[in-house]
């Protein structure tokens, strides 16, 4: 999340994990939305780096990467607590 500053990571974490909440049924508070959209951001950053897929920076590209890697950890969260 290069760019856009500690406000605007604020930010797109809290979108990020709100994103990830809604596209996997679940049901967080703001908080929780935040510590995941700000993890997911770092996991989805390492799978696009990985994977060789290049997104531009500013906020909408690091709000793609963030809710992807935010998909990502919940739903691997989910897998563990089975």
């Amino acid at each position: 999340m290069t760019g856009v500053g500690i406000f605007g990571a604020i930010i797109i974490g809290i979108f990020a994990g709100w994103i990830a909440e809604k596209a996997l049924g679940r049901s967080h508070g703001l908080f929780v939305n935040l510590i995941v959209g700000l993890v997911g951001s770092l996991l989805g950053a390492v799978l696009f780096s990985t994977l060789n897929i290049n997104v531009q920076a500013g906020w909408i590209g690091s709000l793609i990467v963030s809710s992807v890697g935010a998909v990502v950890l919940l739903f691997l969260l989910g897998l563990l607590r089975r």
